[in-house]
């Protein structure tokens, strides 16, 4: 009977832990920018510089907005989302962070919140460009509920499997 149980609590351990665990997705940094622009092959040669490093936790998506039309009114819609105005290239977006411009001195800010930013539940980031596209992120109660039936039915097959070893060792 102890061996049972013993393999009862393997197995619920062995079932259950998957579940709690969140695969951790790459963030999404934008990158709003113009050919030509000085500040922006800075920017983009500070990315190139900590991708090495950083580069697990993000994708780059870059927008070239003096030549694309499409690009620069969604740089103003996705400005205008978050409370601002996109005075100009580079216009740089983590989460709900921005920078508008670029210096070396935003470095260390950009790799602190890039850092921040991945580190929370892939449920709580912001994705400003899902936002202006209609595809925020929703609770997906179906998943949430496959999990739960998965880990009854694991459980209900345990607790049977233990009722039939009772019945035969009678």
């Amino acid at each position: 009977m102890k061996k049972i149980k013993y393999l009862l609590v393997i197995f619920t351990f062995l079932f259950l832990f998957p579940f709690g665990v969140e695969a951790k997705e790459k963030i999404n940094i934008y990158f709003f920018k113009g050919n030509g622009c000085p500040h922006c092959e800075e920017a983009e040669a500070f990315f190139n510089s900590i991708e090495e490093e950083y580069g697990k936790y993000y994708n780059l998506i870059d927008y070239e907005t003096w030549y694309d039309t499409d690009n620069a009114e969604l740089m103003a819609k996705v400005a205008s989302k978050l409370g601002e105005e996109a005075n100009g290239v580079p216009y740089i977006i983590i989460g709900k962070k921005t920078w508008n411009g670029y210096t070396s001195n935003y470095n260390d800010e950009i790799i602190s919140t890039i850092k921040k930013e991945y580190n929370k539940s892939n449920k709580d980031r912001y994705d400003v460009i899902e936002e202006v596209n209609g595809k925020a992120k929703k609770s997906n109660p179906s998943s949430d509920i496959a999990a739960i039936l998965i880990i009854i039915l694991i459980i209900g097959s345990i607790v049977y499997g233990i009722i039939i070893a009772r019945k035969k060792s009678s």
